[in-house]
C-alpha cells in the first residue's frame, strides 16, 4: 500500500477500531438523494456519526443503491479543527477515490481518477475547509451568517488538489423553521460552477437539504452528480457495532444514474 489514498485508508481503519468503546456513542440518520433536474430518485445515504466525551470524533457514510447495495464509503476524522477534518472517499462504481489527510506537514491531498494514478499534493499553510467540516464550520458562523453578512473561505476542491476561495451567504426561505446558505466560488469563477445550497432546522441547526454539485460522481466517474439530498428524521442512537460493521461491508459496483 505505497500510495496516500492507501495509507490514509489504513489509518482511518486503525483509528476507528481502537477508540475506546467506554465513551463512545454512535448515531445514525438517512438521507435520500434525487436528481436536480427532474426529481429522479438515485441513491440513498447512511450516516453514522461516533462520538467520545460529547465530542464529534468520525462520521462514515455508506452510499446505497435503491437496492439497498453500498457502492461508496467516506470515512470522515475530525481533528483540532471541526471545519478541516480528514477524510476518504471510495467508489466501487468507477474506481474514484478522494481524500485528505491532516498532518504536521500541512493538509495532503490525493485523488484518483478512473484508471489513472494517484495524483497528490501538499497545500500551502492557511485555514481551509474540508468536507463534512461544512457542516461544522455554518455551526460555527450561525450568528454572523444569520445576521445577513456573507463570509468567505477557502474550501477544499480535491480532484483539483487546492482550495478555492468560496462566498456563504444567507439565502431567503418562505419555509418555516428553517435557515438556508448558499455556496459559491467567488468572482468571475461564479458564473462556471453551479452554487451549493443548504437549508438548516433554525432550532437544531441540523443539515436538513443539500442542493448542487454532490462529492460523488456519475456511473463513470466522470462528472459530479447534480442533486437534492433530504434528511428527513433526526439521527437515533444505535449500538457501537452498526459503525464496526459499516467499516468493513463490502462495496459493489451498482448502478446509480437511470439507464
Amino acid at each position: 500500500m505505497n500510495s496516500m489514498l492507501n495509507r490514509l485508508a489504513a489509518a482511518f481503519l486503525l483509528t476507528a477500531l481502537h477508540l475506546p468503546q467506554a465513551q463512545a456513542s454512535v448515531q445514525r440518520e438517512f438521507a435520500f438523494a434525487s436528481a436536480l433536474r427532474d426529481g429522479a430518485p438515485l441513491y440513498r445515504e447512511e450516516h453514522l456519526m461516533r462520538e467520545s466525551y460529547g465530542k464529534l470524533d468520525e462520521r462514515l457514510v455508506l452510499y446505497r443503491c435503491l437496492d439497498g447495495a453500498a457502492f461508496a464509503r467516506k470515512h470522515v476524522r475530525y481533528g483540532s479543527d471541526p471545519a478541516a477534518p480528514s477524510f476518504l472517499l471510495e467508489d466501487a462504481r468507477s474506481g474514484y477515490r478522494e481524500g485528505a489527510e491532516q498532518t504536521g506537514d500541512g493538509l495532503r491531498v490525493a485523488w484518483t481518477a478512473p484508471g489513472e494514478a494517484e495524483a497528490a499534493a501538499v497545500l500551502p499553510p492557511g485555514p481551509v475547509v474540508t468536507d463534512a467540516g461544512f457542516d461544522e464550520w455554518v455551526r460555527a458562523q450561525w450568528e454572523p451568517l444569520a445576521g445577513g453578512g456573507a463570509q468567505s473561505i477557502q474550501f477544499l476542491v480535491p480532484s483539483r488538489l487546492r482550495a478555492y476561495r468560496f462566498e456563504v451567504s444567507p439565502l431567503d426561505t418562505e419555509e418555516e423553521g428553517l435557515r438556508a446558505f448558499r455556496l459559491q466560488l467567488s468572482g468571475w469563477l461564479a458564473w462556471l460552477v453551479p452554487s451549493i445550497d443548504v437549508a438548516y432546522d433554525a432550532q437544531t441547526r441540523r443539515l436538513v437539504r443539500f442542493e448542487g454539485l454532490s462529492n460523488l460522481r456519475d456511473d463513470a466517474g466522470d462528472a459530479p452528480l447534480k442533486v437534492r439530498i433530504e434528511f428527513p428524521e433526526p439521527p437515533l442512537a444505535v449500538e457501537s457495532a452498526v459503525f464496526e460493521r459499516a467499516l468493513t461491508e463490502p462495496l459493489v459496483a451498482c448502478r446509480v444514474q437511470p439507464a
